[in-house]
């Protein structure tokens, strides 16, 4: 398949001028587990032209049950295998990874150059760094942010909502892991369908 092959393809599903709109679009996804990786692949399938994946960590044995990783990735850098599999299904995509641990001095420089952010992260005091960092920072971010996401529950509760101009948040803002439900691929999934979703969104329709 050549390049030209693909991006064809991809305007024969959306039409030439989304095609335009995505390709020369650039979006951030910090944190690369159940909701980064997923959020990250949808993306790139959508024909995002550029994205920017940033995590600290491996990949473990006990990501395998959520995360868009397999077997063969055990021990690899996140950032290092997800680019892998994004570029296995859209080659002309431009990634740009960095592995590092995103903490509240470091946050507004590496993300300086993508003004949608989405926060993808586990852990609810790390998610709450994030978006008071960006948001209260002199650039012009937009954080696409999860909450709630855990256990087996109906998929219906799980929504977007916009909570101003600049920060949206997906989930059914409830149900949290310290609840003992733990975190398993449907519903995990399906709140990154809605990060996703909205990033497109955000890109296409201007929901700002």
């Amino acid at each position: 398949m050549t390049n030209n092959e693909f991006i064809n393809a991809l305007i024969m599903r959306h039409g030439s001028d989304i095609y335009h709109k995505l390709i020369n679009s650039k979006v951030a996804v910090a944190g690369l587990g159940g909701l980064g990786s997923n959020v990250a692949l949808a993306l790139a399938r959508a024909g995002i032209g550029e994205l920017f994946i940033v995590d600290f960590d491996r990949v473990d044995i006990t990501n395998l049950n959520r995360q868009q990783y397999d077997i063969s990735d055990i021990g690899k850098a996140k950032t290092v295998a997800l680019a892998n599999k994004i570029r296995a299904v859209n080659p002309i995509i431009k990634i740009k990874r960095k592995k590092i641990k995103i903490t509240e001095s470091n946050a507004v420089e590496l993300f300086k150059d993508h003004s949608i952010v989405c926060e993808c992260f586990d852990k609810a005091e790390s998610k709450a760094m994030l978006i008071n960092t960006l948001l209260t920072s002199p650039e012009d971010f937009t954080v696409v942010s999860a909450s709630g996401m855990a256990g087996f529950d109906t998929g219906n509760t799980i929504q977007s909502r916009k909570i101003n101009d600049r920060l949206y948040i997906c989930g059914d803002m409830v149900s949290g892991i310290e609840n003992g439900m733990g975190l398993m691929a449907p519903r995990v999934g399906i709140c990154a369908m809605h990060q996703a979703n909205t990033v497109l969104r955000l890109l296409l329709c201007d929901l700002n």
